[in-house]
């Protein structure tokens, strides 16, 4: 992360428009809501899934609270596509990594080495196999995803006038906002 592209809180933003996977156009500022922008890894990403999956179970509140999901992978539209990218919120490819370089977003070698990266696939993994009785299938891993696997993942809140409510830079892979950290900052 280069320190001289850090988005912090009282930065404003540039208006763009951004297009989802499926074909959405989506305005980050939003002029009628604040956004979370989530900048994640790779399409495939079994430690980015594992995070979705608690947004997606807490989307409504969400919603509720006058946030609006924008999540971006280092991927194409064609590999989010092929990993079956299916969220009730939007999804953009960014596999030239134009946002994570205009925010300052990097990666590092201990991104997925930091046992607290790790940790959350495990305990999902065991939660679905108590859950089922029989182990879930595994989900498609991307090998080889564009970008590379040692992405580190960001968030920003960004109020409808463009300006940065708050950021976070993670220092590993699973090192982002949870679900109620979120609400805090929208407080």
């Amino acid at each position: 992360m280069s320190k001289a592209n850090v988005i912090g809180p009282g930065n404003v933003v540039a208006s763009r428009q951004l297009v989802t996977v499926s074909g959405e156009a989506v305005l980050i500022p939003d002029p009628d809501t604040r956004v979370h922008l989530q900048l994640r890894r790779f399409a495939g990403c079994p430690i980015c899934n594992v995070h979705l999956q608690s947004v997606v179970r807490r989307h409504d509140e969400i919603v509720a609270a006058g946030i609006r999901e924008v999540v971006v992978f280092h991927s194409s539209d064609a590999e989010l596509r092929r990993h079956g990218v299916e969220l009730p919120f939007a999804v953009v490819g960014d596999p030239s990594k134009a946002l994570y370089d205009e925010f300052g977003v990097g990666s590092s070698r201990r991104a997925i080495l930091d046992p607290r990266a790790l940790a959350p696939v495990v305990a999902e993994r065991l939660r679905q196999l108590i859950k089922r009785g029989t182990p879930a299938p595994a989900p498609v891993y991307n090998n080889d995803p564009i970008g590379g696997t040692l992405g580190l993942p960001a968030d920003f809140l960004i109020g409808a006038d463009g300006r940065v409510v708050a950021s976070k830079y993670g220092t590993h892979a699973y090192d982002q906002w949870s679900v109620d950290e979120l609400l805090e900052r929208a407080r």
